[in-house]
């Protein structure tokens, strides 16, 4: 049975910065200094625990492959991902 949605509320500040509601933050299983993604679809946006989601991502690209990648493989993948994220800047 699919749960139930869960919705919150946030003001958008004039630098465009938001208040993630705690309720979500519980949700998501994100602390201060954890990051997040934010996801855009059809003009939808979801909010996303960064580690959980490079987790699904890698899963999701190991489906079928025969072997799993090393320690030392899974480490660069995440350095990647989060110079990636350090790149885009903060307005």
């Amino acid at each position: 049975m699919a749960q139930p949605a869960f919705i919150d509320n946030a003001k958008v500040m004039a630098k465009g910065q938001v208040t993630i509601p705690k309720d979500i933050r519980t949700i998501l299983g994100v602390d201060c200094g954890d990051r997040i993604s934010f996801i855009v679809e059809n003009g939808s946006v979801r909010i996303v625990n960064s580690a959980v989601f490079a987790m699904q991502m890698l899963q999701a690209q190991m489906q079928g492959v025969e072997s799993a990648p090393s320690e030392e493989e899974v480490a660069k993948m995440i350095t990647e991902m989060r110079r990636g994220e350090n790149d885009e800047g903060v307005d």
